[in-house]
């Protein structure tokens, strides 16, 4: 089987063309007539994926996580990030994204997440890019809520944007956006969230929450790893002959302590 030939049955449940506008999705390093026999699923492409790709011995990387985000001014073993295009393209493994594309499709990382919490009544959080979901729970407080989002995604501490400590607000309406989603918050309040969970919500941003009534959760950018397992879920469906393996490497660049 080609390369190729594995995208299309992938691009089939996750178009490219549901990535937001300049998100750089689909094949980024590889021939797309190379044969494929095995796969690796990862969040991220980092130094420590690299290796395990070459000992696997797979023929193509699907990455959420764009490995060329930025255009690329030079391809030298001088700077770390275009190093590791160099060392992927030497070794014949092939780079594929689905970034964007897997949060805004149906059955994608959102509507995953939002599963977990057992959100019912689920619409989309941005209906210009189709990225985030909203959706109701049982009246819950927000201490059992937290403690909720923790064992759903594995976490052992999350950060809480509110001002009342004593956690006990009372929470119906859920909006939720994998990543990085901090400038969609004024969604989740137009949508009638009680609080808004998403990734690298920055200082300012949470008092601006707060200022507007909407409370919400940082559970950090690593919960996408969930994107390994879903993926790899999908591309075993295709019954197509090829070897899938899941990335065991860690590559959350924080530690809490």
């Amino acid at each position: 089987m080609k390369i190729s030939d594995f995208m299309l049955e992938y691009e089939k449940v996750c178009p490219k063309e549901l990535a937001v506008e300049g998100d750089p999705v689909g094949l980024q390093v590889g021939n797309p007539n190379d044969e494929l026999t095995k796969v690796l699923v990862t969040l991220d492409i980092r130094e420590q994926t690299v290796t395990e790709a070459k000992a696997l011995g797979v023929n193509l990387i699907i990455a959420k996580h764009p490995l060329i985000f930025r255009p690329l001014s030079a391809l030298t073993s001088m700077n770390d990030q275009e190093k590791l295009v160099l060392d992927l393209a030497r070794a014949g493994i092939a780079v594929y994204t689905s970034h964007t594309n897997i949060d805004v499709v149906t059955g994608g990382l959102n509507d995953y997440f939002s599963q977990l919490l057992g959100m019912t009544d689920i619409e989309v959080l941005d209906d210009e890019e189709g990225l985030g979901r909203v959706g109701n729970i049982e009246l819950t407080e927000l201490s059992v809520l937290t403690e909720k989002v923790k064992a759903a995604f594995g976490l052992d501490r999350l950060r809480l944007i509110t001002y009342d400590h004593n956690l006990t607000q009372k929470i119906g309406r859920i909006a939720i956006c994998g990543g990085s989603g901090g400038k969609l918050w004024p969604k989740a309040l137009e949508k009638k969230a009680d609080i808004y969970i998403t990734g690298d919500i920055y200082y300012h941003v949470g008092h601006d929450m707060l200022s507007a009534g909407l409370l919400g959760i940082d559970p950090g950018h690593y919960i996408e790893h969930a994107f390994i397992g879903l993926v790899a879920d999908k591309l075993r469906s295709f019954d197509m002959g090829v070897k899938i393996y899941e990335s065991q490497e860690k590559t959350n660049p924080f530690y809490d302590i």
